[in-house]
This record gives C-alpha cells, structure tokens and sequence, in this order.
C-alpha cells in the first residue's frame, strides 16, 4: 500500500510499519492473520495465568474454612476440606504452576518462535504491517485525530 509522493509517505505510517517491497497482499495479510492468532494465544495465556492465581487463592482461603469447621465444632467435615482439597493435585500429578510452566515451554514458545519466524521472513521483523496498512486506509488524511504517527 505503498504511496507515491514524498508528502504522501511523510504521512503515512512510519518505516517499521511499511510493507518490505517484495511483499505482496498476501504475505502481509498471512502475517497479519499469524499476528492475529498469537494476540489470542496471549490473551488465552493470561486466562491461564488467571486459572492459576484464583486456584491457588481458593486453596488458601480453604484453610479459613477448615478452621471455622473446627470452630464450630465440625471436626468430620473439616479433616474431609483438609484432607480431600488443600494441596490437592487439579490435575494428574500437576498443581497449577505446572501447568503454566509446560504451557509455556511447549506451545506458547512455539506460537511465538513461529510468528516471529515468519514475521521475519515476510516482513523483515516488522511488526503490524497489516494494521497500518489498515490504519492508512480508514483515517481520513489531514484531519485533527486522524495523524499517522504519534
């Protein structure tokens, strides 16, 4: 979406953003579609990383109970809180943070090495081609809010 004047490129987005030039509609549509996915990924990793801190908070807030039952004199039912919940595996053999871990050692590694594999090979490592690209094409030119750069 190169333009042709030097006006034109002086307000339009800034050189890490432009296309290479032998990159075509499609390499920077399928590395924008890539970078897409991987911002999923990020968001589904802090789903994760939420998953893990609310177990473990429920975890310690389940010693509270154990000892309110104790308070109230409900011994059975808190040795079975104690016993069958607090530090139990969510998993088979994992608690949350081995979970994380082998997330992120295994597929969000790869997710990522990927994205910026092909981001290099098709963008020369630049990043959101795709969306200045959109960005030049939805602003209107020359009005107040509608600046290509900051």
């Amino acid at each position: 979406m190169e333009t042709g004047t030097a006006a034109d490129k002086a307000d339009g987005p800034d050189p890490q953003h432009r296309r290479p030039e032998d990159a075509d509609d499609t390499a920077v549509a399928a590395a924008g579609k890539l970078s897409e996915a991987l911002e999923y990924t990020e968001r589904a990793r802090g789903l994760l990383y939420a998953f893990h801190q609310l177990t473990g908070h429920a975890d310690f807030l389940l010693d509270e109970v154990v000892r309110l039952l104790h308070a109230g004199g409900h011994r059975q039912l808190a040795d079975e809180v104690q016993d069958g919940l607090i530090g139990r595996n969510v998993l088979a053999g994992r608690w949350t943070f081995q979970i994380v871990e082998e997330y992120d050692d295994g597929y969000y590694r790869e997710f990522r090495e990927t994205e910026r594999r092909v981001r290099d090979r098709l963008m020369e490592g630049r990043r959101h081609v795709y969306e200045a690209e959109l960005k030049e094409r939805r602003r209107t030119h020359g009005r107040p809010g509608h600046r290509a750069r900051p």
